[in-house]
């Protein structure tokens, strides 16, 4: 699965006092829609004489049904594998006569594909990419070839990742319902069960461009961009027909608690994961916040009492998780190695529960927002953030618009909205315990 790090984080506190819209603002971003239904964003910016373009699908794992589990991530493999002008292997090495570059990567939510390249080379990616969209080959021998790909990518990260390992039971126990319970890769049986007609309709279905927001940054001329794609792109039309996802996960009324056993770890892993809401809701600032407060840096909440002072942990980690739908929050920790799984969960209930009660300082609160809004800026600082941010925001924040005003909305939260998250969301009935170790506990 190709991936690559986010955009968001580091510290440069000579930034702070810079308004996100210094380098770029809502006004300089000219939105157009073409006929057949993809909506397009484009950023002149000629700061370097190179271009990116982000084509953010809205298809991911949670359009999947059981049966063909993993077949959003397997199209960001087979998107690569040839079509009607270009056959396998050309795509990459057009792109890279060009002098460009690409990558894509496969969530619960979307597949993005991203292009990087000289501005003269604009004309060359906007072909590469009409015609995989138009005209994807779907090779019976590329099919098996790629499936034989994805089990062995499947397989290793589970055989050398044990947080891989761990999440998947995490997720598939906490959610019982909504398709967020099975994992991005898929269920190794699907993988080995797709049919050629499975992809061919999960294709035409969600690779329609009205199921895509393109964004377009760099030194192009806006005008131009509009003419190529409505040249080559806006001609490619099918009947939109995606329906909405029904599914919504039932509250969850009772701790839930997972364990795994791998013989080959040397030290306890454990996980806890609570329900929040969607990446839309007015609550996603202040438990983004809640995420750095807790285990960015050294002198985070947990690194401090768990690894620091305690030492009952080799390392802490907080993650905000952002869907569409209601996702997780979950904490993860590396317990040192001779400590038990349940002195690592001692340890978290007793700083998570001093945290509940006793709310966090203005200072840390302050510390914390001077991270995220140093990250944004620095990711409006390049080409490729702007072009990412710009994509997220479009796709799960309500629209590209709150971009601009998300430093604000960082800036407002206070340690009552901190103090009442932790409150809603982190009790005992609304979390799913994991633990992987060498052994079952006695």
């Amino acid at each position: 699965m190709k991936r690559f790090a986010t955009l968001l984080g580091g510290l440069h506190l000579l930034l702070l006092a810079l308004p996100l819209s210094a380098a770029t603002a809502k006004n300089d971003i000219q939105e157009f829609k073409l006929k057949n239904g993809m909506k397009v964003l484009i950023l002149k910016d000629d700061s370097i004489p190179n271009a990116n373009m982000y084509t953010f699908w809205k298809v991911g794992s949670r359009n999947e049904l059981p049966g063909i589990t993993g077949l959003s991530h397997f199209f960001e493999h087979m998107m690569f594998n040839g079509s009607k002008n270009f056959p396998p292997g050309s795509f990459d090495t057009t792109m890279e006569a060009a002098g460009g570059s690409n990558n894509a990567y496969t969530s619960n939510d979307v597949t993005v594909y991203t292009n990087w390249f000289p501005t003269s080379a604009f004309s060359t990616i906007v072909d590469l990419e009409a015609d995989r969209i138009a005209n994807l080959a779907l090779d019976d021998k590329k099919i098996e070839s790629e499936r034989g790909v994805v089990l062995s990518e499947r397989s290793t990260g589970l055989e050398n990742d044990p947080w891989e390992e761990l999440s998947i039971v995490v997720r598939s126990t906490a959610f019982l319902a909504h398709p967020y319970s099975w994992p991005v890769i898929g269920w190794e049986t699907d993988i080995k069960a797709w049919t050629k007609a499975d992809l061919q309709k999960y294709f035409d279905t969600y690779y329609n461009p009205a199921n895509a927001v393109m964004v377009v940054v760099g030194d192009v001329d806006p005008k131009a961009v509009i003419k190529e794609l409505q040249t080559k792109i806006e001609p490619i039309s099918r009947k939109f027909e995606v329906q909405p996802l029904r599914t919504v996960e039932p509250v969850q009324n009772g701790e839930r608690r997972v364990w795994v056993v791998k013989p080959t770890i040397t030290n306890p892993h454990f996980t806890a994961a609570y329900h929040i809401p969607a990446a839309n809701h007015a609550d996603h600032y202040a438990l983004d916040l809640l995420s750095v407060i807790l285990s960015d840096g050294p002198s985070s909440r947990l690194y401090k009492a768990l690894v620091d002072e305690q030492r009952i942990a080799l390392d802490v980690g907080a993650g905000n998780g952002e869907g569409l739908d209601p996702e997780l929050f979950t904490v993860s920790i590396v317990g040192a190695e001779g400590k038990k799984p349940s002195d690592v969960e001692k340890a978290f209930d007793k700083e998570l529960n001093l945290l509940i009660a006793k709310g966090v300082t203005t200072r840390e609160l302050d510390k914390a927002k001077n991270k995220r809004l140093v990250g944004l800026y620095r990711a409006m600082e390049t080409i490729n953030g702007k072009a990412q941010l710009l994509g997220n925001f479009e796709v799960f924040f309500g629209g590209y618009q709150n971009l601009f005003t998300a430093p604000d909305k960082y800036k407002a939260v206070t340690p009552a909205d901190i103090k009442r998250v932790l409150a809603s969301y982190f009790t005992k009935s609304n979390r799913t315990i994991g633990i992987l170790d060498q052994r079952q506990e006695n």
